[in-house]
């Protein structure tokens, strides 16, 4: 199973074998704890369950949470409680499915050195929210002409539709409104660089979503 959870870094500039320059992104990914293994048995499916993302204060999770997490002991009220060693409270959880049983284990880890230099991987992220946006902003429209008194028609969407047919506006017509804050994923990104120790992966190309964004990074599906 290649994914990870990881925490968008920002940009900068690599250097590959000829000296050319390509644009990259770190990112922190990992290490992940794993939270919980699902089988087909039990669950109906196979299943490893990834955290990332420690929190400062055990107050910032309710109950159910840190019980989940195994941060509870157990007592006469609660004697079933699963305890998962070596495992901190974490803020962010993902499931990623297996169609075979997983080698992972309750409480252990997963780094980024689960991918290789030279992999391509898809990097899924929240682009940025940018609220009401208009047509050209939202849709790449081009802008009108600015004379023969269109003064306050440069930037207008123009027709919508025809008149008396169909006399209505058809569903999915591009027109202004709320952009952005939406998952996005970046597909067949390469792997430039992998760095274990400081737990930090750069890719090529540019992610969605705003420095110190959640980013989960999976396997590509166009290798």
């Amino acid at each position: 199973m290649k994914k990870i959870i990881g925490r968008k870094v920002g940009m900068t500039q690599l250097f590959d074998e000829k000296g050319n320059v390509m644009g990259a992104t770190v990112i922190e990914a990992g290490p992940n704890y794993v939270t919980q293994v699902k089988t087909l048995e039990k669950d109906g499916y196979h299943a490893a369950q990834l955290g990332f993302g420690e929190v400062r204060k055990k107050g910032a999770l309710t109950r159910g949470e840190l019980g989940h997490l195994g941060q509870l002991k157990p007592n006469d009220k609660h004697p079933n409680r699963r305890a998962l060693e070596g495992v901190p409270p974490l803020k962010r959880l993902i499931e990623a499915r297996t169609k075979k049983p997983t080698e992972l284990v309750e409480g252990g880890t997963v780094k980024c050195d689960v991918f290789a230099v030279g992999e391509y991987v898809d990097v899924v992220g929240t682009m940025k929210g940018r609220g009401f946006a208009g047509n050209i902003k939202r849709h790449g429209f081009h802008r009108q002409k600015a004379t023969h008194g269109a003064s306050d028609r440069e930037r207008a969407p123009g027709s919508i539709g025809a008149g008396t047919t169909p006399g209505r506006v058809e569903k999915g017509q591009k027109m202004a409104g709320h952009y952005g804050n939406t998952q996005k994923t970046s597909s067949h990104l390469k792997v430039l660089m992998v760095d274990p120790e400081r737990n930090l992966i750069a890719v090529a190309g540019a992610v969605p979503g705003a420095n110190g964004g959640i980013v989960v990074i999976q396997e590509g599906r166009k290798q």
